[in-house]
Order: C-alpha cells, then structure tokens, then sequence
C-alpha cells in the first residue's frame, strides 16, 4: 500500500488534475527497435515534469501479440518484453513519483486476447464447458452456419466468429480480441486480483477501456439496424445498466488503499447524464467527456455542453474530465479545422478527408486547448499534441497496422495517422524517437519542425504555450474554479474563472478584449481584440 494518505473528500488530486497519456509504442524507444518501450518513457519523464502535468497515462504495454496495439491482452500481470519487465514498470514508477507525477495505467476488461491462457482453453474444451463459460460463447442460427444474431464489430464486419466445432464466439472489436462473460464469477474474481497486484506496485489510478462494454442485453437481441449503424455506441452490447455493480466492486478495492487512487472511465454513451452515471460516488472518479471532444468548433454549442457537463457531472459530486484528443481520434489540430468535421477517429477514410488548410489547423487546435485548460475539472493531453503536432494521413497502405484498416479492405483509415511516433530532437535520426532512427509507423519529414528541441525556449511555439498554459492553471488554481458566463457576442466563448476572464474567438469578425492584464493568448496578439480562432487569458480582478 501507499504511504500517501488519503485526502479530504473533495481534494482529491484527480479533480483538478491535468493528466498527459502516453501511447507507449510511440512515445520513446530506448532499445532501438522501432519500438517506444518503458526504459524510454523514464528517460523522458523529467520534460513531462517541466511541462506541468500532474500525472501520466500509460496505454496497455501488458504481454500482447499487438493485433490492436496491446489492447489485446494475454497477460495482465507482465509486460509484453517489447516494451521491457516488471523491474522496468517498477523503476519507472518509482522515477515518476519521485518527480512528483501519479501514474495511471490502462485496464482492458471488456475482452482479452485470443491469446490469453484462458481462451487457449476454452478452444481446447468442448461446448458448455466451464472453460468456455468465460466467454460469450453460442451456436448458430439456422443451420449452424450463421452468426447467432446480427451484431457488427465496431471495426468492420460481423461481431462472431466460428471456432472448429461449430460455435461461434463474440467480439465486439478484432476477431483477436474475444468478450468477455462478467456474468461468470470468476472473471470479476480475477480482475479484482489485477487491480490489487497493481495497486500494490504503486498506480495511482486506471483508466478503464470500453468501460460501458463489459454487460450485454439479456438474450443477446439483433440490433434495429434502421436505428443503429455499424459501430455505434448505443445498442444492446454497450451502456447496460447493470455495468455499474462491476465498478461499485472495484470502488471497494480501491478504497482499501492510501493515496486517493482513481479510475476513469472511456464510456462512449450518450447523453451527458448516462455518462454522469459513471462517476457517482460509489463508483468511478472521471469519465472522458467525449461529447465534448465531439463537439464542433462552434459557440453556441461549446457553450452548451459546457453548461451541461458541469451540471450533470456537479450533480453526482464528480468533477468534468475535458479531452480533446487520444489515440483513438484524429489529432483535434486537424479534426477541428476539417468540413465537415469527423466525430472521432475509427470512422476516417480516404473520402472523408480533405486536407485541412495548415495555418487555420495550427491556430484552431491551438485556441482549442488554451480554452480547454481553462474550464474547472480534470483534463487529458495527448503525447504530442503540445508539440502541434497534425494528423499524418498519407501513410502508405503497406505500412497501416491499425485493424479497422485491414478489416474494412481500406474504406477506413483506423488511427494510424495519430499514432505516429513523436519528435524529440530536430537532427536526430527518427527525430530523436530512437538512437537509430527505426519507426514502427513512417514518421513525415516536417516533423523536425514540430520537435521538442526546436520548441524547447522558444516564444510563441506551440510547446511553451502548453507549458505556459499549465503554469497558469496552477497558479489561478482554475481547476478548482467555477465558469460564470460573459456575453461576448454569439461567436465567442467567454465566462469568468476566479480572477481569469477567458474569451475564445469561435467565429470571423474581431472580438475586443476586456481591460486587464493579459495572462495568455493562443497566438500572438496584433490589437486589444482577438481575430478567428484565437483564446486569451485576461486577469480581471473583481
């Protein structure tokens, strides 16, 4: 257990905190393979220090074949040898707390690898066995020879595939990725020892994928294709009810250590109030505010669910969690600026996306997070987004790895193009990512642009503005604040936040900046008002 104590309820450090997810294949390769691995995440943790988060995300770097880049788990208590050892997760936990960083780490419970040791033994055991009631496991209609009901998976095609004995079992995502049954004991029985053999290591928290996932409707119904497409989050396999015993369960674990340690939820369901659900007092801590990240860059409706969010989540005692990119969306530099504008990133395809002009892209996603950073609550960075770094679209056909790609033949580009391993350093070979250049995805040229050691100090770049931004937040405690709303005119986003008036230019024509000292802007500032697609910090005391 922790030597932390547990804070006063209300003060707990996830409410306000600002965590920075790395995507571990594609933050840091210290080894040389192309590969970003554990050793290299380590060495790097001092500039995320000197960035100013309060925390890190790690994505899965669990045992894996890597058919969904490690959210296909065989083994939740190792590290896959691609990224290092258990002594090398060790050493960088203890290297982060020791920088004053929490550490939170994915868990996958909706589904596991194929390759896990107890899938292996429900395809050696027969129908009915207690082996395969871990799994969803069904005969097929008709004959046989059909799915047992009319489920899509959420990366293309049919959500069953059938075993040698004619069975068929159920995937809600990669055919490698088999759901599990969390009506069967023993799966929440072993979860509960993967929280606690992690929690005696020292995470300070989890994220939870597909948490809305894990419950199915009763019977297994077809989904109402006319209401439903093809990977929708709404239908009877995701947002059941009965979803949240299993998060009042890992509450109580969790409760049993020190240190205020956290869960948060990926939850895809809608409305805001479903979402709330999540975050209720016995159950998890945060919950991706997707609707937010879904929004378009337009007033009207970034005020509204702000206004909503902070009155569902407020409502159940839970802070809002504001996210505006990860690894599953195209980069929000490019997704904002793009007509029309994609909802997230599983959907992309080659005839969705025209190439968003370079300059408005930069100044948007720019304006975006200085707006974001400034409203009350917890709030998620993504490796690389403090660097402006775009989406990369034209990666070659031979080198995509993410399944949705594969498995939809090309009709959608999957999230390769936000995978992109990072720049470091400007003349370095792989722009620092490795010691001998090598990349598990092509990284583009123009990224010795956007590298850290070409922003590093210098004024205006898009990495001192993140960093300024979070010194900011700090120092104006605005996580901890409350948004009082200014009528700036219908295309802007202006609210008070403590002593920090906040505007952002969500339109064309200027809009004239209050008097006061101005803390930050999103670019640099020509007049006393703000031009398209700009967000200034002014303190205005009352």
């Amino acid at each position: 257990m922790s030597d932390a104590t547990t804070t006063q309820p209300g003060a707990e450090w996830w409410r306000t905190a600002v965590i920075y997810q790395v995507y571990p294949r594609s933050f840091a390769d210290a080894s040389g393979d192309g590969v970003g691995d554990l050793a290299g995440i380590a060495d790097r943790l001092p500039h995320l220090q000197a960035l100013g988060v309060d925390a890190v995300w790690l994505s899965p770097f669990y045992r894996s074949p890597q058919h969904d880049g490690g959210y296909d788990v065989a083994d939740y208590r190792d590290v896959d040898p691609l990224f290092g050892t258990l002594a090398d997760a060790d050493r960088l936990l203890a290297e982060a707390h020791d920088l004053g960083l929490k550490v939170v780490v994915d868990l996958v419970p909706n589904h596991t690898s194929n390759e896990h040791e107890w899938f292996q033994e429900a395809l050696r055991a027969a129908p009915g066995s207690p082996e395969r009631a871990r799994y969803i496991f069904r005969p097929g209609t008709g004959d046989g020879s059909e799915p047992p009901n009319n489920w899509q998976s959420v990366f293309g095609g049919p959500a069953w595939t059938r075993v040698a004995d004619g069975e068929w079992y159920l995937h809600i995502f990669d055919t490698s990725q088999p759901d599990l049954d969390w009506l069967n004991p023993e799966v929440p029985a072993m979860f509960d020892d993967v929280l606690r053999f992690w929690l005696d290591r020292g995470v300070d928290g989890f994220r939870v994928d597909v948490a809305h996932g894990l419950m199915k409707a009763p019977g297994l119904p077809d989904v109402d294709e006319d209401a439903i497409t093809t990977g929708s989050m709404e239908s009877p396999f995701f947002g059941q009810e009965s979803v949240h015993e299993v998060y009042r369960r890992w509450h109580e674990v969790l409760a049993e250590y020190d240190g205020d340690r956290m869960l948060c939820a990926e939850a895809w369901v809608h409305p805001l109030e479903k979402m709330a659900r999540f975050v209720r007092p016995d159950e998890m801590h945060q919950a991706f505010n997707f609707v937010y990240l879904e929004t378009p860059w337009d007033a009207r409706r970034l005020r509204q669910v702000i206004d909503e969010s902070i009155a569902e989540f407020g409502a159940v005692g839970a802070p809002s969690t504001w996210v505006l990119s990860n690894h599953d969306t195209i980069r929000h530099r490019t997704r904002l600026a793009l007509v029309p504008q994609p909802p997230h990133g599983v959907g992309i395809g080659p005839t969705s996306v025209s190439k968003a002009d370079a300059e408005v892209s930069l100044r948007r996603g720019r304006a975006a997070t200085a707006l974001m950073l400034a409203l009350p609550g917890g709030a998620y960075v993504y490796q690389g987004e403090e660097l402006g770094l775009p989406e990369v679209v034209d990666i070659p056909a031979e080198a995509r790895q993410d399944p949705t790609f594969h498995r939809t033949n090309g009709e959608m580009w999957g999230r390769d193009g936000c995978r992109v391993p990072i720049p470091w350093e400007a003349d370095a070979p792989g722009y620092g990512f490795s010691p001998n250049g090598a990349s598990w995805l092509p990284q583009p040229a123009s990224w010795a642009t956007y590298a850290r050691d070409a922003q590093v100090g210098v004024p205006g770049s898009t990495l001192e503005l993140y960093t300024e931004a979070l010194r900011l937040r700090r120092e104006h405690a605005l996580g901890a604040g409350t948004v009082e709303w200014i009528d700036a005119g219908p295309d802007a986003v202006a609210f008070r936040n403590g002593d920090v008036v906040v505007i952002a230019n969500v339109g064309h024509d200027a809009i004239d900046l209050p008097a006061g000292e101005l803390l930050l802007a999103s670019t640099e500032l020509h007049a006393a008002s703000l031009r398209a697609d700009e967000t200034a910090w002014v303190r205005v005391p009352r």
